[in-house]
């Protein structure tokens, strides 16, 4: 008996120490990484698609993002409005490269991610309401099947994009520098007399 809660102590002792030791870096670290791993190329590559220019939106982009606009223009994209589609074929296409970059590096973490989880589920339903997709591609959810392109694989992209929202980058971004800089500054500023401590 005082062997098995011998064992129990030491996988306790063992277990937080882990804890301790990964706390505040590992988790948001990793999601990072996992999203830089299997997302940001997909991303990057279909945004590629949507530029004509360094600041030139391709018509291309309208075809992807406002499908239903182009059509109803009679294919010119040049006659679809600007509000609402043209704007969310502009943030669309910037969205692409500008979210995925800024979950990178750890700069305003969680508000990229929970644009991106916006992204992802806009993308979502443009692939379902606009493109179409058939029953096989959207899957099902508590199914036997864990391949369906769009709700297997797009739960598992918003999981560690929800855990950046939640949790942020951690200690190893430009998030925590960024905080750390400001914090030395408002300290440095209480110090010398300019700014007045708040009650």
């Amino acid at each position: 008996m005082n062997l098995a809660i011998s064992l129990v102590e030491h996988y306790r002792r063992t277990v937080r120490g882990l804890e301790t030791a990964l706390d505040g870096w590992f988790l948001g670290l990793l999601a990072r990484l996992v999203f830089l791993a299997v997302l940001v190329p997909y991303y990057l590559n279909s945004a590629l698609t949507k530029f004509s220019g360094p600041f030139s939106i391709a018509d291309g982009a309208y075809y992807q993002i406002a499908l239903p606009a182009v059509d109803a223009a009679g294919g010119d994209v040049s006659a679809v409005s600007f509000f609402p589609w043209g704007l969310m074929v502009f943030l669309g296409s910037y969205g692409e490269i500008i979210l995925p970059l800024l979950i990178v590096v750890g700069l305003f973490t969680r508000i990229a991610a929970l644009g991106m989880i916006g992204f992802v589920a806009v993308q979502t339903l443009t692939d379902i309401l606009v493109h179409n997709v058939d029953a096989t591609t959207i899957g099902a959810l508590f199914d036997r099947f864990p391949d369906s392109v769009i709700l297997d694989q797009r739960l598992l992209w918003i999981f560690p994009l929800a855990y950046l929202a939640v949790k942020g980058a951690g200690i190893l971004s430009l998030d925590k520098l960024l905080c750390t800089l400001w914090t030395r500054r408002m300290i440095a500023q209480q110090k010398s007399g300019r700014l007045a401590p708040t009650a």
